[in-house]
């Protein structure tokens, strides 16, 4: 089972089968022992490390690659602070498809060796992750050559459309369909939680729960919960202000480099009315919170995650013990990437 499931869905006219790494169709699993020390036990775990290379960001890379390698495009150009590059380096290469990787001089060895181990071009910058995507796009711009946009990119929130369809039908598989409407096929969490940076996973997500929602799948889409670190959050801070642009952030004082988007631009603006429209909130941790929760995460639950889904765990945290997450709420966790990203891929 993996995401091309949903191929009808997808903005490709015919996927290309022998281009899929078998991304998708990652399991949910129950936080059963953090359910009862919070007191909230329907908490559950969207585990993306299972992913080609243990990130949600396979989902993207996959779906832009099918629909760039049907487009006759050859040559491409991302900007990343790891994990996209590790995706789409893999991607491209197996669609015989050149990358050029620009990446943060933060961007730890281990991934850019990852990268390169691919074949891709890594181009280093010293300078932020904005600095970082400004060079990409003169780069690309000089060139002519085709850029990933990140949340600008239709391909790439289609792709992470396919996580909202996956919990569901996941959920509705474990729970059993809803009491009040037993004619509605799918379930739907209370809260849907995961750390962000650009936004673009949340952005996608939504569309996928709005789209079952117009289809007659579901009956409603769950309140979001977007988290950032402290250090690094222009999107919370400037929703707790009541702005309807973000603030930047000039320089992020955060050690989670892949959360290190000071400028988020226009998805600030989707992701606001989202979080408004559903009830939602925007939230933001300290490293050390998101340190600790990764500790607890691991220790509770036999799950290794990287520091940046252990933001979206603290601030799971931060949210039941102020009470915005109540004990009956069903609450679905998006974990991002391991901790050590060689990890095989299962399905559900």
């Amino acid at each position: 089972m993996d995401l091309w499931r949903y191929r009808e869905l997808l903005p490709i006219r015919n996927p290309n089968v022998s281009l899929s790494l078998g991304e998708g169709g990652t399991p949910l699993i129950r936080a059963v022992n953090l359910g009862m020390m919070l007191g909230c036990p329907n908490i559950y775990i969207k585990d993306e490390r299972q992913g080609p290379t243990s990130s949600f960001k396979d989902r993207q890379a996959s779906v832009t690659i099918a629909a760039l390698k049907e487009a006759g495009i050859t040559e491409m150009v991302a900007a990343s602070t790891g994990n996209v590059a590790i995706s789409y380096s893999a991607y491209a290469a197996r669609a015989g498809m050149k990358l050029w990787a620009f990446v943060t001089s933060l961007v730890p060895g281990v991934k850019m060796r990852e990268i390169a181990l691919y074949g891709s071009q890594v181009i280093k910058i010293t300078g932020s992750y904005d600095q970082c995507k400004q060079v990409a796009a003169e780069f690309a711009r000089q060139r002519h050559l085709y850029q990933d946009m990140g949340a600008r990119t239709i391909t790439s929130i289609e792709a992470m459309k396919t996580i909202a369809f996956e919990i569901a039908e996941q959920l509705t598989s474990i729970q059993g369909v809803q009491e009040t409407n037993p004619d509605l096929p799918w379930r739907t969490p209370d809260w849907y939680v995961q750390a962000i940076s650009g936004g673009m996973g949340p952005i996608g997500v939504y569309k996928g729960f709005r789209e079952m929602k117009q289809m007659g799948w579901t009956d409603r889409i769950p309140a979001f919960a977007p988290i950032q670190a402290e250090g690094c959050a222009p999107m919370a801070h400037s929703w707790k202000k009541g702005l309807e642009k973000a603030e930047p952030v000039l320089s992020p004082m955060t050690r989670i480099e892949t959360l290190a988007t000071g400028d988020p631009g226009r998805a600030y603006e989707f992701l606001r009315e989202y979080v408004n429209s559903t009830n939602g909130v925007f939230e933001s941790v300290a490293d050390e919170e998101a340190f600790r929760a990764m500790h607890v995460l691991a220790k509770m639950e036999g799950i290794s995650a990287e520091p940046a889904a252990g933001v979206a765990f603290a601030g799971l945290f931060k949210l039941i013990r102020a009470g915005i997450i109540k004990p009956s709420d069903t609450v679905v966790v998006n974990l991002h990437r391991s901790y050590n990203a060689s990890r095989p891929k299962h399905s559900w």
